[in-house]
Parts: structure tokens; sequence; C-alpha cells
């Protein structure tokens, strides 16, 4: 979570360029936003803040100077309440070092008891002010040991980061120096290196204007930045060490809206021509993993968020087709449950940025017990991508709205088809995803979405939506229930269709909204009389299916594909998901509380 973007080098617009390079990157946050911009005249050299809640959107900054050396911040509140005050960059007492973070500072309460005894002054409720403090003390000692200021600013963020408790990234700008300090545990942070200019993000294509060489920073790493040099430092030691920048070759065409109004949407139909990659260019990887689960001894699928659904549509995909039992976790459990893992253990982890901390965590310690680590991500050179033995790329092109759409479907497209190839029947694998492409399309047309903006209409007037269905419809009830909640704030809640009876359907009361999904499986009859059952207590029947039926008050049709269906069926809750959002007036691309990538605890 947070944005983060800095520059250094030979344009005089670096307060510009910051400010795009946040634009780019705030779906990480946008509680409030800063930027930081060192003035530099012939008779003093100042640091200049300014500072702004809310998003960024359209913001200019006319009123800054021009300047060589700057960075900014877009936040996602942890500590302290949103407020100017709070916004990243902070500054020491001194006012020579800037300083935006990413993370947790753990002890902070401890550090700042004892600063506020030296006299140090604290102007906001942030744990992210207490670590400028901790430097601007630390160098007044320093800067007497070393023979130069570079050396004594490295070293004074070096054994300020090194008492940090927590997950965290910082990157520190002092005007004495003009150069970056940068350091992480956690939290991204990429380096791109230019031509007489260097740059860092805690995302690699916001670089992408600029420069396609980059170096992703590894954890306990410390990397100090001018206009010229890029150094990189252990963190343990202090000791200088060799890097390579890779150039990357990502395309970055599909990060503009085009026609469409918001990024969801236009993700939303993305969908088809990611089902047509996959089904064209995925073999060699299909294969790849097809190996790792057939030669491991204990297999387990780990995610958050709508990885997780994707994870247990996984367990009944590898049963239903495979006949191979595969276990699920929530990523944020998953380390509560890594005692019976061994080194035959396989561990595959499902994230689109590739940086989830939970998953992270979950995969180092699934690490330390020798298990193999496999996983299915869409962020090339991310933190998951460099610390599995088997990274797999989904290939679903970049995703900025916060409300993850096609990676899911990414991730869905992969399963479905290691299933068939671990039947050993891959050509059944691929006609199953051509059905799911064409039934995509069909839930796209015009026809179709007249009838779920028009249902969105109605369904923004209740307070409660409760969802149902059996087998592989479970974990897209849940995933639907989640784009509705975290696109339109209605609170919906997914239940397996068969533990109605055992509590959920005290909830149902007279037109109750309750959708019901219902492809043409052996989970039809079952999840029907489950819909039966809230029509009788007065709940208004949302059918979801391949084919009309007389209980359905609303009725959403998508064609059979067999387990792929479970394709289609999750495309028609995106949508249910992103019309309700609109109905209400809400942006879907930034919801309130929630930022694209959970890089926090």
């Amino acid at each position: 979570m947070c944005g983060i973007f800095g520059y250094i080098g030979h344009r005089k617009s670096a307060a510009e360029i910051v400010l795009e390079g946040l634009k780019v990157l705030e779906y990480r946050g946008y509680d409030s936003w800063g930027i930081a911009l060192l003035e530099s005249k012939t008779d003093e050299t100042k640091i200049i803040v300014k500072k702004k809640v809310g998003k960024i959107g359209d913001a200019k900054i006319s009123d800054l100077p021009a300047g060589h050396f700057a960075f900014g911040h877009t936040r996602w509140a942890t500590h302290g309440g949103v407020t100017e005050i709070n916004a990243h960059p902070h500054l020491d007492c001194t006012s020579q070092f800037a300083l935006i973070h990413n993370g947790i500072i753990e002890n902070y309460d401890e550090i700042k008891k004892e600063l506020e005894k030296k006299g140090h002054r604290f102007i906001s409720e942030t744990d992210t002010e207490v670590a400028v403090h901790l430097i601007e003390d630390n160098y007044k000692q320093l800067v007497t040991v070393y023979q130069d200021r570079q050396t004594a600013f490295r070293e004074s963020v070096r054994k300020a980061f090194k008492r940090f408790a927590g997950l965290s990234a910082i990157i520190v700008m002092d005007s004495k120096t003009n150069t970056f300090v940068a350091v992480k545990n956690g939290s991204p942070l990429v380096i791109g290196k230019g031509e007489g200019e260097n740059l860092l993000a805690s995302d690699a294509h916001a670089l992408f204007p600029y420069t396609r060489q980059v170096y992703f920073m590894e954890d306990d790493e410390l990397v100090m930045i001018d206009k010229e040099a890029i150094s990189v430092y252990r963190l343990d030691t202090g000791r200088s060490k060799t890097v390579q920048f890779a150039v990357l070759n990502w395309k970055s065409s599909n990060v503009q809206k085009g026609r469409f109004p918001h990024f969801m949407l236009k993700e939303i139909f993305d969908q088809p021509q990611v089902l047509q990659e996959i089904i064209h260019h995925a073999g060699g990887q299909v294969e790849t993993l097809h190996k790792l689960i057939k030669h491991s001894y204990g297999t387990y699928l780990v995610g958050c968020g709508t990885a997780a659904y994707a994870c247990l549509a996984g367990t009944y995909l590898f049963s239903k087709i495979a006949k191979r039992h595969i276990k699920f976790s929530v990523g944020s459990e998953f380390g509560y449950l890594v005692d019976f893992l061994t080194d035959k253990s396989l561990v595959i982890a499902l994230s689109q940025s590739g940086e989830t901390i939970d998953v992270i965590e979950a995969v180092k310690k699934a690490k330390e017990k020798k298990s193999k680590i496999g996983s299915l991500v869409n962020v090339e050179g991310s933190t998951l991508y460099r610390i599995s033995d088997t990274p797999l790329l989904l290939g679903a092109g970049v995703e900025k709205a916060v409300v993850s759409t096609k990676a899911f479907t990414a991730k869905l497209a992969y399963l479905i088809l290691v299933a068939y190839s671990l039947a050993e029947n891959p050509a059944e694998g691929k006609k199953a995803l051509l059905t799911s492409y064409k039934a995509v399309n069909k839930v796209l047309e015009e026809t179709n979405l007249k009838i779920i903006r028009k249902l969105a209409k109605e369904l923004i007037k209740k307070d409660h939506i409760y969802i149902i269905g059996r087998g592989l419809s479970f974990p897209v009830t849940l995933e639907t229930a989640l784009k509705i909640k975290e696109a339109s704030y209605l609170h919906a809640e997914g239940f397996a269709a068969g533990e109605l009876k055992h509590g959920a359907i005290a909830l149902v009361e007279k037109n109750t909204p309750c959708i019901v999904f219902l492809p043409n499986d052996e989970t039809y009859g079952a999840s029907l009389a489950g819909a039966m059952e809230m029509k009788a207590r007065g709940g208004k029947i949302i059918g979801i299916s391949y084919k009309p039926h007389e209980i359905f008050d609303e009725f959403l049709s998508f064609d059979d594909c067999g387990a792929a269906s479970i394709i289609p069926a999750a495309v028609i809750g995106q949508l249910l998901g992103y019309y309700l959002a609109i109905a209400r007036g809400i942006d879907p691309d930034k919801p309130r509380n929630l930022a694209k990538s959970v890089t926090v605890k």
C-alpha cells in the first residue's frame, strides 16, 4: 500500500515528473498525497513540501519552483487520521531530511518517547515521523565520526532502519548531499537507471516513461542514489554489493482507460483477450505446473482476497477433473499451518501484484521448511516472482482498478488447464476455455449489460444481498459478494447453499435479494432447492444460470461451459459489483479504505 515515486537528474521539472508518477501509482493509496522538492539557490538549499488530503486526480503544482530533485507519496493511512499534517513527506526538526514510508514501524512508540526526551518536536500522529527524527538524531552523532556527509547520511539511515520492528520501506531525501537513501524490508521498491537521471518507485511500470532499466530491491538492502550513481549496500554490515539491472520489455499500452469510463469496466472487457492469450500461449507454463504438482508429495494453494477464492476454486477443479487432492489456505492463516510441510511439499501462491505481504510471509515460512515454491503471479520482477522456485506469469496485463477482475479470470484459466493436463486430457481443457471465452463475450453484449444495469438500480435500495451456490459455484458466491462489497459498499454475503439451514436462512425476510448460481452440473438440483427455501421465506430470487426457472424473479444467463462455467458466472458477478457502484455514485476504481497492493499486515 502507498505509492512512492522519486526523481533526481538533469530535468528541471522534477516536481511535475513526481506528480505524474504518483498519478500512475494512485491505486496504491489515495487518502492523501504529498511532494517534497529541493529548491536550490546560490545562497541556500531548502526542501519545500506540498501536501493535500484526498485523491491526487487532476492536481496541479504550479506553485512549486523548478528543481532537479523531488519525491512524493500517495497515502493509505495506517497510523493517524487522514489529514494534511499526517500526509507524507515528513521533515526532521532541522528540515535537512524529508522522508516517505510504506509499512508500519511497530515499535514507534518506544522510539518516540526516547526522542521526545532529547527535545525532538513531533507534529503528526504517524509512526513515519518517528523515522525521520531518529535519522536526524543519528546524523548529529555520525557526522563528526565520518569524513564525508554522504557516508554519515547513509549510516544514519541504516542505523535507524535496523531499529525498526515490522515491515517497511523508507526513502529519505538529504538536502545537504543531494542524495536519496532507500531501504526496505517487505514493502516493494524499484530503482530505475536513466541517462544523467535516476528514479525510484513502488511499481516498475511507473518508471517506463523514463527508463526500462530497473533493479527490484531485495529485503535488507540499502540503496544510495544521486543523479549519476546508484550504490547498493547490505543493511546488516553496511558493505557495498554488486547487483544486476534488468531491462524490462513490458507493454504499457493497456494502462489507459480508452473508451471506458473506469479501469474496472475496461479490465472486465479485457477478459476475452486474456483468455485467448492463455488458450494459445500458456502451454509451456501449464506443463511446468503440471510436472511440479505431479512430483510433489502434498500440494497447497495459497492466496488472499480474490486470489484466495481462485485457490478455493482450484481445490474443486483438481478434485473434479484430475481426481487429485490439493489443499488450500488463506495466505494470512497459512503461517499457522506450516508444521506439516516437508522438503517434498509444493506450495503454489497466487497473487496479482506479487507483493501481498501475507502471501510473501507464508511463502517465506514454507521455504524455511525447504518446500518447493511455485507461483501464478501477474507482475514480473515482483517479490513473489523473485522468491519462487518456479514463477509463472498470468499475463493478464496491468490491472489498475483496486477491484481485481481479469487477474482472477487468468488464475481460473490456468487452474482449469493444469487440472485437465493432470487428467491427461489437455485438449479438453483448451476446449472448455474456448467455450468460456465465447460465453464471456456473450455476457458482455449490450443486451445483457442492460439487464444487469437495471437490476443494479433496484438492488441499491436494499441493505443486504445473499448469494448461494454449491461445488465450483461456492467460490463464485464468495467472489461475487466481495466484488459487491468492495466496489459498492453494499453488504453482500456468500454461502454454501447447503449451509442455509444451519443458520444463514434466518437472515432472509420479505424482498431480501437472494442470488443463486446454478450451472449445468451435479449441484443444480440441490442449489435450486436452497433457492426455493429462500423464496418460501419471501426472498427475491435472482438466478444466474444457463437456463431460466419459474422461481426466478430476475434471470441473468450464461452459456454452459462445463467446469469452465465458473468464468462467465464470475464475470456476471463483477459486472453486478461495477454497476452497483455506478448506481450509488461511487468510483469503483478507488473504493474507500482499500488499496491495490496489500503490503502491510
